[in-house]
């Protein structure tokens, strides 16, 4: 009977970790910081760097790239900026091209927040920043692993 209530005790256990690993599997949030700047005359050009970290632990360092053009001109600099991803299931997923709109109009310290996506992947950028700018811009956004 011992041997039963050890084997049956056995299961349990490996039942309880499977599961825990089916929900820890689920879709987990994603967090950005990252630095980035640039210019426009006509065409948009932004370039910077930063890091993806994850409630799963995963984390990558990464590249951003904002690429379009429209009529807008300036420079901006943004510094300690935020972004949040919706749900995902790997961070690999946030690899890629974002589709990108923005109006601006802004002069010396300023503040942003933008949205972009990629299919059902949304992130949500917000920083503060130094520069001016005035126009609209459309294009894409970036992140590139580093």
């Amino acid at each position: 009977m011992n041997k039963h209530r050890l084997t049956s005790a056995f299961a349990s256990l490996i039942v309880a970790a499977i599961c825990s690993q089916a929900q820890a599997a689920g879709p987990v949030d994603c967090k950005l910081k990252f630095d980035i700047s640039g210019w426009s005359a006509f065409y948009k050009r932004s370039d910077g760097t930063g890091r993806i970290t994850c409630t799963n632990g995963q984390s990558m360092a990464v590249r951003l790239r904002a690429r379009g053009g429209g009529p807008s001109v300036g420079r901006s600099k943004i510094t300690d900026g935020t972004g949040e991803f919706s749900g995902v299931d790997n961070i690999k997923q946030l690899l890629g091209t974002y589709a990108s709109a923005e109006a601006e109009a802004g002069a010396v310290k300023s503040a942003k927040a933008h949205i972009v996506t990629k299919g059902d992947i949304s992130l949500a950028l917000a920083g503060t920043g130094e520069g001016w700018e005035i126009g609209i811009a459309f294009g894409k956004f970036q992140i590139l692993r580093r």
